[in-house]
């Protein structure tokens, strides 16, 4: 199974009937910005027994084409890391 936005936004407005579609959408679109703007400023990202998530940088460095085996320069980049909470991990693992 996987999840989109539109299906959380769905899910959420059936456990929380008393609130507008239009408002749960914006608080969805604010969460997901605060998580964006926090990675892109290199802060660490934690929602408590869920998941940690930080942006880490590479530093430029050369590697090769496999192709031609010619050496190039990779630029500098960042990527997500994710942890998940060892009590996610451990409903995770369990045996149905």
């Amino acid at each position: 199974m996987s999840i989109n936005k539109s299906d959380l936004i769905k899910e959420l407005s059936k456990n929380f009937p008393s609130f507008l579609k239009k408002d749960l959408e914006k608080m969805v679109e604010i969460i997901f910005e605060e998580i964006q703007r926090g990675l892109q400023n290199n802060e660490r990202i934690e929602l408590r027994d869920l998941i940690m998530m930080e942006a880490k940088k590479y530093k430029e460095k050369y590697g090769r084409n496999p192709k031609t085996n010619e050496k190039i320069i990779v630029p500098e980049k960042k990527i997500i890391r994710l942890k998940v909470s060892k009590k996610w991990q451990k409903i995770i693992n369990e045996k149905k």
